[in-house]
């Protein structure tokens, strides 16, 4: 079977997927609330941790990375996003937390995203004992491009779900603010009625009474 350049670049990239060590997802984190993350890692080896808060108070979160052993490796407090690079010094099981301990109503929604030991090559080059062929550096070319277009494409919806989130709570500011003008003037316009009514109504005087 001839497998033609395209579907080889599809074939090493799912490949590549498959065997790679990162986590990355996105989760709410309720007020009051703590949620914690174990990864496995082995000694020496160096990981990644990066986040950002997108919606939720003053986007801002209280973060932790903890050791097998215990040792606090990052601590931070309130922090909207920041990325912290570091090496396990002993095998065993890493634990991240986040905390909105700190916040009485509001809900968060934080990315993570936390990568162990470097960026798997594609099969077949990484031990390759030869130059490279044309298809195989083209191939290796088209993998390094794909990672920065999901990178970019990550930040970018993170920054447009935050926008996105940030004017939806502004739209719901302006639509309380208007239903409150509303009501107000509704309110002055009836009392201007009674008062102007009252003002044209007959009433019994003392020049009536004799």
């Amino acid at each position: 079977m001839l497998i033609t350049p395209l579907l080889f670049t599809i074939l090493v990239t799912l490949i590549s997927g498959i065997f790679s060590k990162s986590v990355e997802l996105t989760f709410e984190l309720p007020d009051n609330a703590v949620e914690c993350f174990y990864q496995e890692i082995e000694q020496n080896t160096s990981a990644s941790l990066e986040y950002q808060v997108i919606t939720g108070g003053q986007y801002d979160v209280d973060v932790k990375v903890e050791g097998p052993n215990k040792q606090i490796i990052y601590q931070q407090q309130k922090m909207q996003y920041d990325s912290h690079p570091f090496t396990a010094q002993h095998t065993g099981v890493y634990k991240v937390c986040f905390s909105n301990e700190f916040s009485t109503f509001s809900h968060k929604l934080v990315y993570m995203e936390l990568n162990v030991g470097p960026e798997q090559p594609l099969p077949g080059i990484g031990e390759h004992a030869t130059v490279l062929t044309q298809l195989e550096t083209s191939a290796d070319e088209i993998h390094s491009a794909l990672n920065r277009i999901i990178d970019h494409q990550t930040h970018h919806r993170l920054k447009e779900a935050q926008g996105r989130k940030a004017a939806e709570h502004l739209n719901e500011r302006v639509l309380w603010w208007s239903t409150f003008e509303t009501i107000a003037i509704v309110c002055v316009a009836f009392a201007q009625i009674l008062i102007l009514k009252n003002f044209f109504s007959d009433r019994p005087t003392l020049y009536n009474k004799m």
